[in-house]
């Protein structure tokens, strides 16, 4: 019996020889293999010394199954010190109970993942991840001795290659665990890039801000709707991707006036197919190449859906949702606005709008309205509260939602389409009691990339694709596989940069308080996170952590740009940080700390050492020079080149456009740049206003510009002229941003080009999107061929789950005991200096958003300051500057002019709360469950105008 189980083992063996010779850890085996000859042992161990584990281990596996000379029971001793070594997963393979394929599957994959970012990983702290590795079982303590002795005698890198050679050995289900011991041990940017969550380089949040009902304005009333089915003119608009190609009709035929604006959208083949869905009236995902023309098969649907409706009688409204606003006035005037006006009242809304009437009114008198999704939102949420002036779903008959792949957890699409789904489950019950349901629009989603979500397996891509088909109830999601001949996909290449001398500005001891990176980091989380920063105690601790994010800021963009520039921006910090300490006013001038006085004194010592450094050419960045010799070369070898070039920051995208325009090089070849950054306000830089992106738009377009340096705003949605070459400058995020900024290049032989230090793991986190793209398109490929009952089914399962959770969240959130307290029970201190500030009775809202006091107390405890870049005038209301702490300087918010009454409008995040003993940061006000009364206007101004009464029979007498 025993014969047969040894027989056995030997053709297990040759059958998985490729597999296990990944997995057996030869060295520490052979010790406990005592059937093996000690000749046959000397061989093994030479080849090991001589060509590695691998060679190693293949020889083991021909000595075993050819040898004749092993002892009965052999097989069982080999499983046996598998597992004593810790090599658990080979001993599986051969005792013949392999993994599920699936489950190998995504195993293979963590094993290709880690080897790929293995450059990024080696700079782990090793020896706090090796030891919870050893409690985790990942690891033997063998294994751990080993990789100590490795960090002690060739470093932390050398012992880190160990760890990962040894970790992926482990049977299935050690890539969680390896995630748990790095989050345990504060590797938390490692974490989120083994996940494949994507990093937000521009500081922004992707979607809109929060608006009142008071910015949903129309300018005119409603023009008068043309029914009847439009006749073709004689004049085709044939659209090859976004370029309009007339082609006069075989048809000599003279065309009257009035025929001469009409205009037929014809789709081409693929465009058609991917369509084919929607126009049955089915909710589709529509996945095409950025420049292949989504919007134009959008318009497409809408047009024949509202032609469609006026023709069984029945009403019929569109309603467009963006996740930004400058792609509000895009799509009005680049496609729905364009072709279809002529035809139907086609409106837009947004926060930048300046229509004089309501959202509702706007939605009753258009056939289709083009806004922001945080609009329609905020409108849905007013219905539910039983707002007259909200709206509800069932007034749409079709809702289109652009770039839905952002249609996840958190995000505003999803608010949204959970409202959706909680109807359609609504409706199904109602069905069944006979009664009517509740009528839905019909949904069409435009995406180029839905990426896989992280997924590290082909499984979990197909999982993430069905997730976002459930979220938004696609019947189907639709592609096309473009031929080689028809796509335009750019060349691509990656230019290496040799590795950087590394170079510290200014010494650790003489800077005092700069602090080793994990010691910056806890400084950091403690204040940032814990509202004990606030006490007086630790004012110390907060004014060192914000010097320390500036300096750590510097550090981080001498990386990417020019040492002077990083130092301008530390300088230029110091002197705002010292004027704004200096502002002379009625009662003196603010409070500087002692801690503050010495952080100034200390980087004034220093200016000179840094500017010394900073001089130094043997310091400065190999990756400028890979990028200058990149931009020459396509301007030089072009005859009309026009590119972009992304970048992580706001602060680098600026410095580098400044660079380039200081170069002779690049404008003796024709360069003239402009940088293009985004709107929102959670940067060190100042924002970009939408007039001004607009401008930089339009100048690129025209030519008048004819390179950008812009950050992730430029990635997705915005209609910028297509270009010879896109330039990732040391820039990797995720697979779809990846997808979106390659697809900028959609000019003939345009290039993709990514500029990489060696050694920064950047060419090989690219590797990674790369490999997530493919796993992408197999994914859809098979959802698009899921038997139809298994996709419904698991369609359904996705969905019964959102709704759920979302129950469990209201369900929280109504337990919430805060909810219940008055205003009066909370009070707001200074988050910089504890200063008492208002008590929450002090508070009121404007349009349900803006929280105001207008109280005379707290007059007397604000400076106001003047900040251009907040100035953007809105409805009734406009913000002209900025308040801050008399005593401290810290901002607390804006000043509000709302209906000629000036109230200073709080940001939460910028004070302690106090409710009974606890204290509690924020960092925006719908986190804070207390209700707040809103602003009684007619009573302020009364109060205003009693003053100024007095004032005048004053200057009477």
């Amino acid at each position: 019996m025993s014969c047969d189980k040894d027989a056995e083992t030997r053709h297990t063996l040759d059958c998985f020889r490729d597999r296990l010779k990944r997995l057996i850890q030869v060295e520490p085996l052979l010790d406990l293999l005592h059937f093996l000859e000690p000749d046959r042992k000397d061989r093994i161990k030479a080849k090991f010394r001589e060509e590695g584990n691998i060679s190693a281990a293949t020889l083991l596996i021909d000595e075993i199954i050819h040898s004749k000379n092993c002892e009965q029971g052999w097989s069982r001793e080999l499983v046996t010190a598998l597992e004593t070594v810790g090599c658990k997963h080979a001993a599986k393979y051969v005792l013949n109970s392999p993994p599920e394929p699936t489950e190998e599957a995504e195993n293979d994959s963590c094993v290709r993942l880690i080897d790929l970012l293995q450059l990024t990983l080696v700079n782990m702290k090793t020896a706090d991840v090796c030891a919870h590795c050893r409690v985790m079982g990942l690891l033997t303590q063998e294994d751990q001795e080993n990789i100590l002795k490795l960090i002690e005698n060739q470093g932390n890198i050398g012992g880190a290659r160990l760890l990962l050679k040894r970790l992926v050995k482990n049977e299935a289900g050690w890539f969680s665990k390896f995630l748990q011991a790095l989050e345990d041990t504060e590797h938390h940017e490692l974490v989120r890039e083994l996940r494949g969550e994507p990093c937000n380089e521009d500081g922004e949040a992707h979607k809109s801000s929060p608006v009142t009902d008071k910015e949903f304005h129309q300018a005119a009333t409603g023009s008068l709707r043309k029914t009847g089915k439009k006749q073709r003119s004689n004049i085709i608009l044939l659209f090859r991707l976004d370029t309009p190609l007339l082609v006069s009709d075989h048809l000599s035929l003279s065309l009257s006036s009035s025929e001469e604006h009409k205009r037929d959208i014809v789709l081409r083949d693929y465009q058609m197919e991917v369509a084919r869905p929607a126009l049955e009236e089915k909710n589709i995902i529509i996945c095409l190449p950025t420049g292949s023309g989504k919007t134009r098969v959008a318009v497409y649907i809408t047009k024949e859906h509202l032609e469609k409706r006026t023709q069984m009688g029945q009403p019929g409204k569109v309603v467009v949702l963006v996740n930004k606003v400058p792609l509000v006035e895009q799509h009005y005037k680049a496609e729905f606005g364009r072709f279809l006006k002529h035809q139907y009242s086609v409106e837009r809304v947004s926060g930048a709008s300046q229509l004089k009437i309501s959202f509702p009114q706007i939605i009753e008198q258009n056939d289709i309205i083009i806004c922001t999704a945080q609009i329609l939102e905020n409108s849905l949420a007013k219905a539910k509260n039983g707002d007259e002036d909200g709206i509800k779903l069932s007034q749409f008959t079709l809702m289109v939602i652009d770039e839905c792949h952002h249609t996840k957890k958190g995000g505003v699409y999803n608010h949204i389409m959970i409202r959706y789904l909680k109807q359609k489950h609504q409706n199904q019950l109602l069905k069944k009691q006979d009664k009517s349901p509740v009528p839905l629009p019909q949904i069409l989603g435009l995406t180029a990339s839905p990426g896989v979500g992280g997924a590290m397996s082909q499984q979990r891509a197909e999982e993430h694709i069905l997730q976002i088909c459930a979220n938004l109830d696609a019947f189907t999601i639709k592609t096309k596989t473009f031929e080689e001949e028809e796509a335009k996909t750019p060349f691509k290449r990656i230019a290496r940069a040799e590795e950087r001398k590394e170079v510290i500005p200014l010494n650790v001891k003489r800077m005092g308080f700069l602090l080793a990176k994990k010691q910056f980091m806890d400084t950091l989380n403690t204040f940032f996170n814990s509202p004990m920063t606030a006490k007086e105690e630790n004012q110390k601790v907060r004014v060192c952590a914000e010097h320390l994010r500036q300096y750590n800021e510097a550090l981080h963009q001498s990386n990417t740009i020019r040492m002077s520039d990083a130092f301008r921006f530390l300088d230029k910090y110091h002197n705002e940080e010292l004027k704004t300490k200096s502002i002379a006013d009625e009662e003196g001038t603010v409070t500087i700390t002692d801690t503050e006085r010495f952080l100034f004194t200390l980087f004034k010592d220093n200016k000179a050492k840094l500017q010394e450094l900073m001089g130094k050419p043997q310091y400065e960045n190999n990756s400028l020079a890979q990028l200058k010799t990149n931009i020459l070369k396509e301007f030089s070898t072009r005859e009309r080149a026009r590119g972009i070039i992304f970048t992580r920051t706001r602060l680098s995208a600026i410095a580098l456009c400044q660079w380039i325009q200081e170069n002779p090089k690049f404008d003796e070849v024709g360069v003239s740049a402009s940088y293009l950054i985004g709107g929102g306000d959670q940067s060190v830089v100042k924002p970009m206003t939408a007039a001004e992106q607009k401008d930089v738009l339009n100048k690129f377009r025209d030519g008048q510009i004819n390179l950008l340096i812009a950050t992730t705003v430029a990635e997705e949605g915005l209609d910028i002229a297509e270009c010879n070459f896109v330039i990732r400058y040391c820039l990797v995020t995720n697979e779809i941003a990846m997808i979106q900024a390659r697809g900028r290049g959609r000019a003939e032989d345009s290039s993709y080009t990514l500029v990489a230090e060696a050694g920064s793991g950047v060419a090989e986190r690219e590797s990674v999107n790369e490999y997530r793209e493919k796993m992408m398109s197999k994914a859809i490929a098979k959802v698009c061929k899921m038997n139809r009952a298994d996709y419904e089914k698991k369609i359904r399962e996705f969905q019964m789950q959102a709704i759920m959770e979302e129950k469990v969240k209201i369900k929280k959130k109504q337990q919430k005991g805060m909810m219940k307290e008055p205003p009066s029970k909370i009070s707001l201190s200074c988050r910089q200096c504890s200063v008492f500030v208002c008590s929450g009775e002090d508070i009121e809202k404007i349009e349900n958003m803006h929280h105001v006091n207008v109280t005379t107390q707290f007059s007397k405890l604000i400076t106001v300051r003047e900040n251009a870049s907040l100035q953007e005038r809105l409805l009734d209301y406009e913000t002209n500057g900025v308040i801050a702490c008399k005593n401290c300087g810290q901002q607390w918010g804006s000043m509000m002019l709302y209906k000629s009454i000036e109230c200073p409008c709080l940001h939460i995040k910028n004070f302690v709360v106090t409710y009974g003993s606890k204290k509690k940061t924020f960092s925006k006000w719908s986190e804070l469950p207390i209700k707040f009364p809103a602003f009684d206007y007619t009573q302020h101004a009364d109060l205003l105008v009693e003053d100024s009464g007095e004032e005048e029979d004053m200057e009477t007498d």
